[in-house]
């Protein structure tokens, strides 16, 4: 008895998922674990370039943030799966997505020396956001206010004529009544550190950063490398890749392949 065609479909897409999945899921990353393995490709890779995360090395271009395991590690490919609701932090060592973002923000502003602020951030680097509480739930006046991810002095003393509380941990301010408020603040609508600078790609594994990120660090590159602003330009220009089929994307530039032109050897090594 044949199968009435929607099944029919229904059942070879499940399994064309079932075998892609094994492939590309389990066999995929397996075979290459086991080919980093191999005698004689181990220690290459070690001492490579490749593979590496490029943070702290102030005479490289740094990648984008990684969420996979302690960074681009292909066997624990992901994201860290907040999105943007992620606003309150779990405190005291779990941080929100934005308090990430602000951290990041701030960070390499310092190391660039630009304006590292952003919307939604306090000046010391986490999510500014309070818990509130309104004498009619909603609305109403405000009867208490909660800065959620700071346990020292808040960023704003007062909020709408009521004085700002610090956070204490262990305590879940939206069980609790509290509406969680996020305060904008008086950074730049458009933020110096490009937003690719401060999020993490999809999987975990992707380094590439935008024209404008690496032209932000340029500066830096040159001092530290002892070049000229146009030959590290330059470099930046050669290793950008446009837009996918010249309309797809964004242009990227390859961040491993420009940190090897920067040593001047073929295979990266130091």
């Amino acid at each position: 008895m044949r199968l009435p065609i929607s099944l029919a479909r229904h059942l070879a897409a499940l399994r064309a998922l079932l075998v892609l999945t094994v492939l590309l899921g389990l066999v995929y990353p397996l075979l290459m674990v086991a080919i980093d393995r191999l005698p004689g490709l181990s220690h290459r890779t070690a001492d490579s370039l490749i593979g590496q995360s490029f943070t702290g090395h102030t005479r490289y271009f740094q990648s984008r943030p990684s969420a996979a395991g302690d960074g681009y590690d292909p066997t624990a490919t992901g994201a860290s799966n907040l999105g943007p609701e992620s606003v309150v932090d779990t405190l005291p060592d779990k941080p929100s997505l934005l308090t990430q973002v602000c951290t990041r923000s701030l960070d390499i502003g310092r190391r660039e020396g630009v304006d590292g602020s952003r919307p939604f951030c306090t000046s010391d680097g986490v999510g500014a956001a309070l818990a509130v509480w309104r004498k009619d739930g909603l609305t109403g006046a405000v009867t208490r206010v909660v800065s959620v991810n700071q346990t020292g002095t808040p960023f704003l003393a007062v909020y709408d004529g009521v004085p700002v509380q610090p956070a204490q941990p262990g305590h879940d301010y939206v069980a609790e009544g509290g509406i969680i408020t996020p305060i904008r603040g008086d950074a730049p609508a458009k933020p110096i550190v490009p937003a690719d600078a401060v999020t993490a790609s999809g999987s975990g594994l992707d380094p590439d950063i935008s024209p404008a990120y690496a032209a932000m660090q340029a500066p830096r590159i040159a001092r530290e490398r002892g070049l000229s602003l146009d030959q590290v330009h330059r470099l930046i220009k050669d290793n950008t890749a446009g837009r996918a089929l010249g309309f797809l994307g964004e242009p990227a530039v390859n961040v491993l392949k420009l940190n090897r032109a920067l040593d001047g050897t073929p295979d990266g090594t130091r």
